[in-house]
C-alpha cells in the first residue's frame, strides 16, 4: 500500500517493500549521516525534559540512545514520546523521528543504528515477516510476532490498547436512523438502499478489503439483495472521512486512531465478528541496547498502557486538525499522565 494523502496513518506498513526505491534509500542514508556528523533532523526538537515517574537509569548516564520512526503524524508523535522518555531515563538521546517510509526505519534498528521503534503488530506479521494469514487476536498477534522477531535481533515490548486497523465508520448524527446500528453484524438488517460505503480503491480490491469483509459479515457484492456495485464509491483516502460526513455514503472504511473520526463526530462501527487484523502499537528494542540496559523494557511498559484509541485520535487530531507539533502534544500529554515534568515550571 501506498501511504495517504494525510499524514495519520501507516499505510505504507501494508505496502510492497520495494517501492520506496533508491530515493528513499538517500534520505534515510543522509538521515544517519547527519547523526554521524553529530546533527539531527529539524523534526528532533522537543523541549526540556524533568523526571517524573521516569528517573533515570543506572548506566545511562553518557550513554547515546537513538530512536527512530516513520514519517506520518502518528508515527512522529509516538518517536517524540519515545525521545522524551529517553531522556528523562538518563540517556543521550538521538532523534531519529521522521524516516521515509516504514522499511528504511526498520531496517535502522534492525542494523543497531536505532535502538528503538514503536511498531505495529499487523504490519510486521503481514509485511516483514511475510506471513500471510491474519490474526484478529490482539493478544495472540503480539505474541507471534513477539516470537518470530527474536531471531532477528528485535524484541518487543509490552503492546498498548491502541490498535490502528481498518473500520467502517457512520456520521453521527445517522446513527438513529440505522437503527441505532453500533456494529458490523447489523449491516445486514439494513435495507439495501441503505448499504452505501466509501472506499478507497486498493481497499475495494484488496484480497483481505472489500469483498471478503462483506462476505464474512454476510453479505455478497454485486447483488441486488447484497450490496449493488452502485452503493460502493470509490475515493482518495483523504476524502473518506468528509464524504461520510457529508453523506455521500452511509459507511466509510477509516482508520481507528485518526483524529477526523473526532473532528468530524464519527462513529465507528464495532468489528463483532473479528474480520479485521490486529495493529496494535508496541514499542520494539534493538535486542543488543536491551541486554545493555533491560530497565528501557519497564520504562515503556508504564507508557504503552496508557496509549488508547482515544487517546491517539486526540493526539493526531492535534496535529492534523489544530495544527500543533508533535513534539509539543507528545510533551503535555507525558506530563499530563505523570512520566515527565517541565524543569522550567
Amino acid at each position: 500500500m501506498h501511504r495517504p494523502s494525510s499524514s495519520t496513518h501507516p499505510r505504507a506498513r501494508r505496502g510492497s517493500l520495494g517501492r520506496w526505491g533508491l530515493a528513499t534509500g538517500i534520505l534515510a542514508l543522509t538521515a544517519v549521516t547527519l547523526t554521524g556528523c553529530g546533527l539531527q533532523p529539524a523534526t528532533s526538537y522537543v523541549p526540556a525534559v524533568g523526571p517524573g515517574s521516569i528517573i533515570p537509569l543506572d548506566g545511562a548516564d553518557g550513554v547515546n540512545l537513538t530512536v527512530t520512526s516513520k514519517n506520518f503524524t502518528e508515527q512522529l508523535l509516538l518517536g517524540k514520546i519515545a525521545v522524551l522518555a529517553g531522556t528523562a531515563a538518563g540517556f543521550d538521546v538521538t532523534d531519529l523521528s521522521n524516516v521515509p517510509g516504514s522499511q528504511p526505519a526498520r531496517d535502522l534498528l534492525l542494523s543497531g543504528q536505532a535502538d528503538v521503534l514503536w511498531d505495529y503488530t499487523g504490519t510486521t506479521w503481514l509485511t516483514y515477516l511475510g506471513q500471510t494469514e491474519a490474526i484478529t487476536d490482539q493478544d495472540e498477534m503480539w505474541q507471534a510476532v513477539h516470537d518470530l522477531d527474536l531471531k532477528n535481533g528485535v524484541t518487543w515490548g509490552a503492546p498498548a490498547p491502541m490498535n490502528n486497523t481498518y473500520a467502517l465508520a457512520v456520521r453521527s448524527e445517522a446513527v438513529a436512523d440505522l437503527g441505532s446500528i453500533t456494529a458490523m453484524s447489523e449491516l445486514a438488517a439494513l435495507p439495501v438502499a441503505e448499504r452505501t460505503f466509501c472506499v478507497e480503491s486498493e481497499f475495494n480490491s484488496r484480497p483481505d478489503g472489500m469483498n471478503p469483509m462483506l462476505a464474512h459479515y454476510g453479505l455478497e457484492r454485486g447483488t441486488a439483495n447484497g450490496v449493488p456495485d452502485s452503493n460502493i464509491g470509490i475515493y482518495d483516502t483523504g476524502a473518506i472521512y468528509s464524504a461520510t460526513d457529508n453523506g455521500a455514503c452511509n459507511f466509510g472504511e477509516v482508520f481507528t486512531t485518526d483524529g477526523r473520526l473526532d473532528a468530524l463526530d464519527l462513529t465507528v462501527l464495532t468489528d463483532d465478528l473479528a474480520f479485521f487484523p490486529a495493529y496494535n502499537v508496541a514499542p520494539i528494542f534493538y535486542t543488543e541496547t536491551l541486554k545493555a540496559h533491560p530497565g528501557l523494557e519497564k520504562i515503556f511498559a508504564k507508557i504503552s498502557p496508557k496509549l488508547t484509541d482515544e487517546v491517539l485520535r486526540s493526539m493526531n487530531r492535534q496535529v492534523d486538525v489544530e495544527g500543533a507539533e508533535p513534539a509539543d502534544v507528545a510533551y503535555a500529554w507525558m506530563i499530563d499522565e505523570g512520566f515527565i515534568t517541565d524543569p522550567t515550571s
